[in-house]
C-alpha cells in the first residue's frame, strides 16, 4: 500500500489527520455547545457539528494537504468531498445510537459520584472520538482516490 510505502503519501496523511484534529476540535466543541446548551439530541448535535468540520476540512485539506490537485474546479471537489463526508456521517449517525448505549451502560458503571462530568458526558465525548476516528480512514481513502485523484 503507497501510504506505507510513499514518503509524499505519509506525509500527505499525516497533514490530513492534522486537518482532521482541527475538524475534531470544532467537531467535538460545536456538539458539547449543543448538547449542553439546547434542548437538542446528542445525535441531532453531532450532525451539525460534522457539517461545520467537513466545511473546515474541505478548506484546509483543499488548500493545505493537496495544493497540487487543481486539474477539478473548486466546486467540483468540494461535491465530491462533501459526497464523501455526507457518507461518513451516514456512517457515524447509524452507529451514534448503538454505540453510545453501550459507552453510556458502561461509563455510568465505572464513574464515581461526585466526578466533575457526568457519565453521560464522558459517553458522549467517547462515543464521538471513536465514531470520528472510524470515519476518518474512510474519508481519508474515499478522499484521496476520489476526490484529489489528479494528484500523483
Amino acid at each position: 500500500m503507497k501510504l506505507f510505502t510513499d514518503k509524499k503519501e505519509r506525509t500527505r496523511f499525516l497533514k490530513f489527520a492534522l486537518v482532521g484534529s482541527i475538524g475534531a476540535i470544532i467537531d467535538f466543541g460545536i456538539f458539547n455547545l449543543f448538547v449542553n446548551l439546547t434542548p437538542l439530541k446528542a445525535v441531532f448535535a453531532s450532525i451539525i457539528s460534522f457539517i461545520a468540520a467537513v466545511l473546515s476540512n474541505f478548506l484546509w485539506n483543499r488548500f493545505w494537504t493537496y495544493p497540487d490537485s487543481r486539474n477539478k474546479a473548486f466546486s467540483s471537489q468540494l461535491s465530491q468531498f462533501v459526497l464523501v463526508s455526507v457518507i461518513g456521517l451516514a456512517i457515524r449517525a447509524i452507529s451514534f445510537t448503538p454505540l453510545e448505549k453501550v459507552i453510556l451502560d458502561f461509563s455510568s458503571k465505572i464513574m464515581k459520584p461526585g466526578f466533575f462530568l457526568s457519565p453521560t458526558t464522558i459517553g458522549h465525548n467517547i462515543t464521538l472520538g471513536i465514531l470520528i476516528i472510524i470515519v476518518m480512514f474512510w474519508n481519508f481513502f474515499a478522499n484521496r482516490y476520489w476526490t484529489y485523484n489528479d494528484v500523483k
